[in-house]
């Protein structure tokens, strides 16, 4: 299949030595390029993002404007996306816009008259943009909800179906999920469903380490002088990461918080500084950290014990994405958490001992 792609994407996938498609990409290549409805579900870190983008821009055409609409849940996603397509949109000469809430509308109205082929954006600001009659839906060939399992349980969700009913009716509408939890009724009429939701990423390593509750922050801070450490650190309540933070600041511990009320210019600075390891423990709620993609992130560590399966699931796929290793640490308090935590991955025990992690 690969082989197929145009000569400019050739070279591409050649510089990233990527010789062949993940699961979900080759699965939904050509039902997505035949116009086909699709609800494709894979586990985070498959590689659904291109699963979805390398069939639909193969199907558009340079210079007509606004043929295809992407949806995502919120800004972070909406952002990565917008990067990857301008990475695969631009050799084929199509140009891809963003469209957010919270930024100028002025602008994004200016950049409409430049008449781009792909328009990427959160459903709020997309729909504003219809009402005022800029984004003009007659001409949307192609729909794409990403991380719809997300859409669906959000207040975003009826922006998302005022949207879909402005189309015209012989539109494709695409749907990509990280879990199966998904409302069939809601899915335009004759969607292919392609469910790979069990598929293991085996890259992943699960491990707990015992700790008592009130030692935790004090575990942390051990973990953020490890030598080129760093971890994207999950706390179940925003009041817990609060007062972790403080104290690891407190102790000049090399530790910063998501927390959602952080403005998305200052939220770039710090994850910018995460990724390039001067900060060494991003602490996050499971709200905040939506959409979040970090390359190569070696640890995801959970505070507590994750509510559920699907929610550690979602934790454990920040890291080990694409084939890449990666590994969860669990700190267990209490006998009945590391029961819990075994019905959700196989699980071996570890503690820290001069900057290292041993396996007991």
């Amino acid at each position: 299949m690969i082989s197929q792609f145009p000569s400019a994407w050739q070279k591409k996938l050649a510089q990233l030595n990527f010789s062949e498609l993940t699961d979900i990409q080759e699965k939904v290549f050509v039902p997505i390029s035949q116009g086909d409805n699709v609800l494709g579900i894979s586990p985070t870190g498959t590689g659904k993002t291109l699963a979805y983008l390398l069939p639909a821009l193969l199907k558009l055409k340079p210079k007509k404007s606004q043929q295809l609409l992407i949806l995502s849940p919120n800004t972070e996603l909406a952002g990565q996306i917008f990067e990857v397509t301008k990475e695969w949109a631009e050799p084929l000469g199509l140009t891809a816009q963003l469209f957010l809430s919270g930024s100028s509308q002025k602008r994004q109205i200016e950049r409409l008259k430049k008449g781009p082929e792909i328009l990427i954006g959160t459903p709020g600001r997309v729909f504003e943009l219809i009402k005022l009659k800029k984004i003009k839906m007659m001409n949307v060939d192609t729909i794409i909800l990403d991380e719809f399992d997300e859409l669906l349980g959000d207040s975003q969700y009826h922006f998302v179906s005022k949207i879909t009913n402005h189309v015209p009716r012989d539109h494709q509408m695409i749907y990509m999920s990280a879990t199966n939890k998904v409302d069939q009724s809601v899915l335009a009429e004759n969607t292919i469903t392609i469910d790979l939701s069990d598929q293991k990423l085996d890259t992943i390593s699960h491990y707990y380490i015992s700790v008592d509750k009130r030692e935790r922050v004090e575990l942390l801070r051990k973990f953020s002088n490890i030598p080129d450490f760093r971890g994207l650190v999950f706390f179940n309540s925003l009041s817990d990461l609060g007062a972790s933070e403080e104290r690891l600041q407190f102790n000049q511990a090399s530790a910063v918080s998501l927390a959602s009320d952080v403005n998305v210019k200052f939220r770039k600075v710090i994850l910018e500084k995460f990724k390039n390891h001067e900060i060494a423990l991003l602490l996050a709620t499971d709200l905040v950290a939506r959409g979040i993609d970090i390359e190569n992130l070696e640890y995801v560590i959970n505070f507590e014990v994750a509510r559920d399966r699907e929610t550690y699931t979602h934790r454990a796929g920040r890291t080990g994405r694409m084939g890449k290793t990666g590994a969860v640490i669990t700190f267990v308090t209490h006998p009945e958490d590391l029961k819990k935590l075994k019905k959700f991955a196989k699980v071996s025990e570890i503690y820290l001992k001069n900057q290292k992690l041993h396996i007991k």
